[in-house]
Parts: structure tokens; sequence; C-alpha cells
């Protein structure tokens, strides 16, 4: 899978961009500030449809624009497809595929596979359970498009239980409602979890095992307040029951606390290095390491079930590791379109065609 080309208007801190990559590796230069985050945002925004920086739409759209406009041309194996997008500054946005407008965008997602590298990735290891959640999430969209609406259903469904506990109202008929719907789309969601571990937990521990040089072992533990285990070959509709029982257990402590307290929201997954939660009981380094692996695995993956390489995306990453990781990651790369970014040149060591970005602008070094 490739970007054939890529034009953006009005899209951040372009006005108006062409640029065709290379299929191979694009080494992406320019200083801090320069817009290269912005062109790779670009890209994974036609393949997610969201900021990978977490930005609301409306804030994509340039300071001196009214809409921003990205169009590109994907190429996976013999099929090749053309995305148009428009992100409106005052809300809402418009999808079309080969010049057909999609009744909704979210029927965009598959189109465009992708895996990006962020120095902010550090935190899917440090911080929070949270941080851990969105990992498994937004690889499970990658893995399955359909899991986004899953997740919009079950997001939906939570904060609709949660407005009505806030309100002391008693009804049990109508919380009991809130509840099959939370239980449903809670169901899909664990069960795409589970699904997205088994995926890629082999590929973790041997990715990390290429880029360590060790033989630690590494797995991913999940603790649940309801049942949530992360069995692959349970159906949607047994995590579905499951949950149904938990909220039911749940109902007076939520009332108290007028709050859901139970559900895929509140698991914590943690990723476990030689027996040991890696956020407490792992240095920087290997931290950073188990990080790179991550990325890497859900790439395997995704590749694996596709039979396509998704498009990698390095954000200035090579700037964070020291020499030996760095040679260690590149190693470990698979074969596909690679766009990298970096303020120096001298931090990558891949071989590639070389791009500078300047006022807006995107040109061959």
């Amino acid at each position: 899978m490739q970007l054939d080309w890529l034009t953006l208007a009005g899209f951040r801190s372009y006005a108006q961009l062409e640029w065709q990559p290379d299929p191979g590796v694009n080494v992406i230069v320019g200083r801090n500030g320069a817009g290269k985050t912005n062109l790779l945002e670009a890209v994974g925004y036609l393949g997610s449809l969201r900021s990978f920086r977490g930005a609301p739409d409306h804030a994509l759209v340039g300071f001196d624009a009214e809409n921003a406009y990205l169009r590109g041309q994907i190429a996976s194996g013999a099929a090749q497809s053309l995305i148009e997008l428009e992100l409106r500054r005052r809300g809402g946005r418009q999808a079309r595929v080969n010049t057909q407008r999609l009744a909704r965008t979210a029927d965009l997602l598959g189109h465009v596979r992708f895996v990006t590298f962020l120095p902010e990735d550090l935190d899917i290891v440090k911080r929070g359970p949270s941080h851990r959640r969105d990992f498994l999430d937004a690889t499970a969209v990658q893995l399955w498009p359909a899991s986004h609406l899953d997740q919009a259903d079950f997001d939906r469904a939570l904060r609709q239980r949660n407005a009505f506990l806030k309100q002391y109202d008693r009804d049990e008929v109508t919380l009991g409602v809130w509840d099959e719907r939370l239980a449903q789309a809670g169901g899909k969601v664990m069960a795409r979890r589970a699904r997205t571990v088994d995926a890629i937990s082999d590929q973790v521990a041997s990715v990390h095992a290429d880029i360590a040089g060790s033989e630690a072992s590494v797995g991913f533990d999940y603790v649940s307040g309801w049942k949530g285990e992360l069995d692959p070959t349970v159906s949607p509709s047994e995590f579905a029951q499951r949950l149904t029982d938990a909220l039911g257990e749940a109902r007076k402590r939520d009332r108290e606390r007028r709050v859901t307290t139970v559900g895929p929201h509140r698991d914590e997954p943690m990723l476990m290095l030689d027996g040991h939660d890696s956020r407490y009981h792992a240095s920087q380094g290997e931290q950073r390491t188990l990080t790179l692996s991550l990325r890497v695995a859900s790439h395997r993956a995704i590749a694996d079930l596709i039979d396509r390489s998704p498009i990698l995306l390095l954000d200035d990453v090579y700037s964070e590791l020291d020499p030996e990781r760095a040679a260690a990651l590149t190693r470990s790369l698979p074969e596909a379109q690679t766009l990298v970014t970096t303020a120096d040149p001298r931090d990558v060591p891949l071989e590639g065609i070389s791009w500078s970005i300047e006022g807006g602008t995107v040109e061959h070094r």
C-alpha cells in the first residue's frame, strides 16, 4: 500500500501543497515548526479521520482558511483509490472516494492503512491505562475498520447512561435500557480488544527480542472488573452478557457515585516485562524499546491480515533513540512506504529520497 500523491489546501500550515512521495523511504527534513508533523498528520487523517495529535477537526483548518481540503491517491496492489476530504472550520466534514460522496465519512476507514511512530508513544507504556486502551482500540480500527462504529456506539451509550445517573432518576426500566445498549456495544469493543492482543502478542515478543537483543519475556495482562478477560474465543454476545451481569451488580454503587463504574472504559491493560508491570519495573530505555516493539508488531499484524504493507509514519522518532537502539529499530522495520521526519538527517539511518520543508513547501533536497 502506498500514497501516490497528496494535495492539501488550507490544512494546518499548508495553504497549497502538491506532493508525490517516493514509494520507498522518504526522509522529510525541516526545522522545528516547519510543518513536518503537519504533513504526516494529513496522511494519517486520510486513513483514520482523526488527528494523531488528538486535535479536533476545526483545529486542522489553517488560520487564514474557512475550510481544509485533503486529496490523495492510494495504491493497494492493482487497485487505486482517490480520497477527497473537506473539513469545515464551523464543523462538519465531507468525504468522497473515487468521486462518490460517502453517506458516512466512517465508510472511508480501511482505504488507507498506516502505523505511526511518535515520540509521545512512550506514554503507552509509562502513563495510565487510558493510553493502552486507546492504543488497542486504534489498532483494532486499522485491523478491522468496523471497530470504529462499535467504539462510537459504546462511547455514546456510556455518555447517555452517565447523564441518566446524574439526574438521580430512579426509573429502573430506563436504566435497564441504557444497560442493554452499553453492554451490547461494550461486548463488541471487548471482543475486538481481545482479538487485537491475540494478533500482536507473538509479534511483540519477537520484535522486542530483535530490538532489545535479549530474551526477556513480553506480554499483556488485563485487569477487568467484569470478567473481561483477554480471550479471543469469547463472542461479542458472551462479553455483552458478562457486562450486563456486572452492570446489574454495580447498579447501587453506580447510582451512589452517579457514574458507570464497570466496563471496557475502566479496564486496565498492562504491558509486562519478565512478569512485571513495565510502567513501574522497566527503565526508560526498556520502556522505549517496548513502545517501538508494539508499533512494529501492529504493522506486521495488519500486513498479515490484509496481505498489504501499511504505510509507515515516523515523526521525529530517531532523535529520541541512542545509536544502538536506532540501528535495531531500522533492522526491524518492514519493507513499506515510509515517511520519516527529522530536524537533522544525520539522526536517520535510512537511505531514501530526501525532502526539505520550508514555508509550506516540500521540495527535493
